[in-house]
Parts: structure tokens; C-alpha cells; sequence
């Protein structure tokens, strides 16, 4: 004879089976859910962005400044560039200058900015002045004041019969300009009294024979 609460029990135990079973597999799912690999993760701007950084600035390269032009500083003084006696010999009206001073932007005045030196002598009748200068410029600011003599006046092959030696000579408000180009020194000579190039013409060949 069977016992009637022996089924109840087997009920009771098939069901908790089932409920293990489900939960086992509820339980695998999840597990096999939790172990499935993420989506991959795209680089980061900031990681770009410091890959960037990280690179050296290229150098830029310095410009190597152009070396101001100069002059070597002249040995020689005034009364050795022309002498009282000189000055007298050009014309008996003519003294020193002593409170004499270059004008801004004269010729003597750029030959004392490359350390030449720059003299004057004065009519002592009309009080005219002659202005002259001496200045030993280094190669490349002599071929600069020359360029400029040549395209702002006039040859004058006579005050000199050496090839070494270029003469120049321009009015310019009212006054003569002389310039001339040796092997070493640039001569300038400047006065109301130079109308044209054989004005200066003895002045110039004294310079030049006092400077050697």
C-alpha cells in the first residue's frame, strides 16, 4: 500500500531540481555575460594631443648681422693736411678755422663718423670757409662713398695723373664738392669758393702731397 504523503515530498523534490537547474543556468549566463570582452576604446584627444607636444620645435636659424662699415683712424692732424702756409700760398686771405665744425650730413661730417678728420680754413675778407677732410675707410665703405661720388658727380681725371687716384667733383647748394679716392684715404673738400674742379685744383694736388 503506497503512502499518500510520500508523493507531495517527490513533488517537493523535482521542483527543487528544476529551480537548481534554472539557477545554474541563470547563473552561467551571467557568468559567460561578465566575461565577454569590451568594445575597444578609441585614443583619447589628450593622448594625441601630448603626442604632439612632445615634439621639438624645429630651430630657426639667426641671421648673421652685416658688419657696420668702418674706417681706420687717420694719423695725421690738421696743419699737416693743409699748413697756414699752404692755405696762404691758395690765398693770401685765407687763416685757420679754429671754432670751425662739420655741418650735419656734410661730407666732413661722415668722414669724422669713421674717424677722419675734418678742418676748416676762412677767408678772413668774405668769411667763406673751406672745409677738408680726411678719412681712411676700409674697402667696402670705400667702394660704397665711391659709388655714391660716381652716380652724384662728375669725373675729373685731372687732379691726379696716377690710375690709383679718382677725382670727383659737384655743386651742391651753392657749394663745390671735391672728392677724391686714393689707394688709402678719401679727401674731401667743400666751399663756396669751388664754381667748378680747377678751383680746388691746387688744394688738391697739396693734400695729396702732404698725405704722401
Amino acid at each position: 500500500m503506497t503512502d499518500s504523503r510520500a508523493t507531495p515530498v517527490s513533488v517537493r523534490a523535482r521542483r527543487r531540481h528544476v529551480g537548481v537547474t534554472v539557477a545554474g543556468s541563470v547563473f552561467a549566463l551571467l557568468v559567460l555575460t561578465g566575461c565577454s570582452p569590451a568594445a575597444s576604446t578609441p585614443p583619447t584627444a589628450s593622448a594625441t594631443a601630448s603626442a604632439s607636444a612632445s615634439a621639438e620645435p624645429s630651430a630657426t636659424p639667426t641671421p648673421t648681422p652685416t658688419p657696420e662699415p668702418t674706417g681706420t683712424p687717420v694719423a695725421f692732424v690738421c696743419d699737416q693736411i693743409l699748413t697756414a702756409q699752404d692755405a696762404y700760398d691758395f690765398n693770401p686771405n685765407y687763416g685757420t678755422a679754429p671754432a670751425y665744425e662739420p655741418a650735419d650730413g656734410s661730407l666732413a661730417a661722415t668722414a669724422v663718423k669713421y674717424s677722419g678728420v675734418a678742418c676748416g680754413w676762412s677767408n678772413q675778407t668774405s668769411g667763406e670757409v673751406i672745409a677738408v677732410s680726411v678719412a681712411q675707410p676700409e674697402e667696402r665703405l670705400s667702394t660704397s662713398l665711391k659709388d655714391a661720388a660716381i652716380a652724384d658727380s662728375q669725373v675729373v681725371p685731372t687732379y691726379s695723373t696716377s690710375a690709383d687716384i679718382e677725382g670727383f667733383f659737384t655743386v651742391v647748394d651753392g657749394s663745390g664738392q671735391v672728392q677724391v679716392f686714393t689707394s688709402t684715404y678719401w679727401i674731401t673738400l667743400s666751399s663756396p669758393a669751388f664754381f667748378e674742379p680747377g678751383d680746388a685744383q691746387s688744394l688738391v694736388a697739396t693734400v695729396l702731397s702732404n698725405l704722401g
